[in-house]
């Protein structure tokens, strides 16, 4: 488990996970989660993401994530996208201050909507959404990321999952109930259920990677 940083919104959901540090207007946020993980989700996606073409973030948050996975993957274009406009915002500014060439300009984007702002990606990446959302969210992001997505193309899922192989480690337990008490809608999402909602929208799951602090990485494909 990690205490997310980053405030991220879906449009159901009406609430922030209520963790974003308040500063002053032009000071850009900081979620020290991602400054933590950064680094161990790059090494995954090294290894999972197409050696060219474009990478849809959804709910980039703070855009920590996109600018340190640009800067070390040029050969890739990022889209960062989002829903609540001060972290588009913010995620712009960052853009800007890091002039990396190979990051577009934010999109707003809603899981929930269909169908998404684009047509196609070769590659989508989610960080931290899923259990700060409701599961419809869950369910938009996957039947979305299947329409754009092309054949072999990946799905890269990052956060805390309830497995049936093994006993919830008790700081997600506890991270679980934190989340439910803040909105019952939110919650550490059962992994076999992400993984047969993935399928029956032809995304064939690929592989699990062990992260640091109790969280996993989950590679989907397009079948």
């Amino acid at each position: 488990m990690e205490r997310n940083g980053e405030r991220r919104r879906t449009a159901s959901s009406g609430k922030a996970n209520g963790r974003l540090e308040v500063r002053p207007a032009r000071t850009l946020p900081q979620s020290p989660a991602a400054e933590r993980n950064k680094r161990a989700i790059l090494e995954v996606l090294e290894r999972v993401l197409p050696a060219s073409g474009e990478v849809l973030e959804i709910a980039s948050g703070t855009g920590q994530h996109v600018m340190h996975f640009a800067a070390a993957l040029p050969q890739l274009v990022w889209l960062p996208t989002d829903v609540d406009p001060q972290l588009l915002d913010a995620i712009s500014r960052r853009r800007d201050a890091a002039r990396l060439p190979n990051v577009d300009a934010p999109q707003r984007l809603d899981v929930l909507e269909s169908p998404w702002p684009l047509r196609r990606a070769d590659a989508v990446v989610c960080i931290n959404m899923l259990h700060i959302a409701p599961w419809t969210a869950t369910k938009g992001l996957l039947r979305g990321a299947a329409a754009v997505l092309p054949s072999r193309g990946p799905l890269v899922i990052y956060g805390p999952f309830r497995r049936p192989d093994r006993p919830t480690a008790p700081s997600n337990e506890a991270f679980d109930a934190s989340l439910k008490a803040k909105d019952p809608s939110w919650g550490v999402r059962d992994l076999g259920d992400v993984r047969a909602l993935a399928a029956g929208d032809g995304l064939r799951f690929e592989e699990l990677v062990e992260m640091p602090a109790n969280n996993l990485t989950v590679v989907f494909r397009k079948a």
